[in-house]
């Protein structure tokens, strides 16, 4: 994440933002790609405001370590700890390479909006690494190739992106995301928001469903179809926590909600997730 950036963003922004968010929180109420319980626009959260601070610098680097809690698969109900590594590179408001985004370009671009390309990651899933799991078969990772836009309209940030598992075990999968600040000075920046996703056939088979070669006796389960549809949905918050114009802590939190014939699945023992992750950043 570009939190610098995202600092000067608010600095010059705030009191539009808040302004707006008063109108509409009074009367009513972000790895690879984000964990699963993590909502898919706390990949980088606010970059689409980053223009509102004028032209960005030639080049930006943010690198970060630290640690989360996430289920062991999407539907188990064992949680484990994760390294959760923030690597994260752009080239003024034109490219960038990231643990959240990938590599990729941003196409089309101004001061409330942004498209592109990129080349995302998916690190698949092993048979052993849940010992319910066992005799399933392994998901092999893959590249994924993604198309994405973001726009604001503020106090709103609209993101949408689909992707594409480019293996034998392929399968389109998108995800729609709304979310907001609700808090900006020099030390908070907080976001919060939720999103869903989407997958067809072939994607929700590959992580939901039991062929007749990894069904019993092979392993605890029956043969299982899962179905295109809309696979969960997320709500998240991301607060991120300035030291120093340099140093900063990224906390993010999410709940997930599995849905159709993936909270069908044998697999699943909840449709419930969660996750909770720490990053310490240093950019420059």
């Amino acid at each position: 994440m570009q939190q610098h950036g995202k600092r000067i963003v608010w600095n010059l922004a705030r009191g539009v933002l808040l302004g707006a968010l008063s109108l509409l929180v009074l009367p009513s109420p972000a790895s690879a790609q984000t964990a699963a319980p993590l909502a898919a626009w706390q990949n980088d959260p606010g970059v689409v405001l980053r223009p509102l601070a004028g032209p960005p610098p030639n080049w930006e680097f943010t690198a970060g370590l630290g640690g989360g809690v996430f289920p062991e698969y999407e539907g188990s109900n064992s949680y484990q700890p994760v390294p959760s590594p923030n690597i994260d590179v752009r080239y003024k408001d034109l490219a960038f390479l990231s643990t959240g985004e990938g590599i990729g370009v941003n196409l089309l671009r101004g001061t409330s909006y942004r498209a592109g390309v990129a080349i995302t990651y998916d690190y698949g899933r092993e048979h052993n690494y849940a010992t319910r799991l066992s005799g399933t078969g392994n998901i092999d990772p893959a590249a994924e190739p993604k198309v994405f836009a973001e726009f604001a309209v503020l106090p709103l940030i609209f993101s949408l992106d689909l992707r594409y598992r480019a293996t034998s075990q392929q399968g389109f999968v998108g995800d729609v995301s709304i979310y907001a600040p609700v808090v900006a000075n020099d030390t908070w920046q907080v976001f919060l928001g939720p999103s869903a996703t989407f997958a067809d056939d072939n994607y929700m088979n590959t992580y939901f469903g039991i062929t007749p070669d990894h069904a019993a006796p092979h392993s605890r389960f029956q043969p299982y179809t899962a179905s295109g549809g809309t696979k969960n949905v997320n709500f998240g918050a991301t607060a991120l926590y300035h030291f120093t114009d340099h140093w900063f802590v990224d906390l993010d939190a999410g709940a997930e909600r599995l849905l159709g014939s993936a909270e069908n699945s044998p697999i699943v023992q909840t449709r419930w997730g969660y996750g909770l992750d720490a990053v310490l950043c240093y950019t420059w």
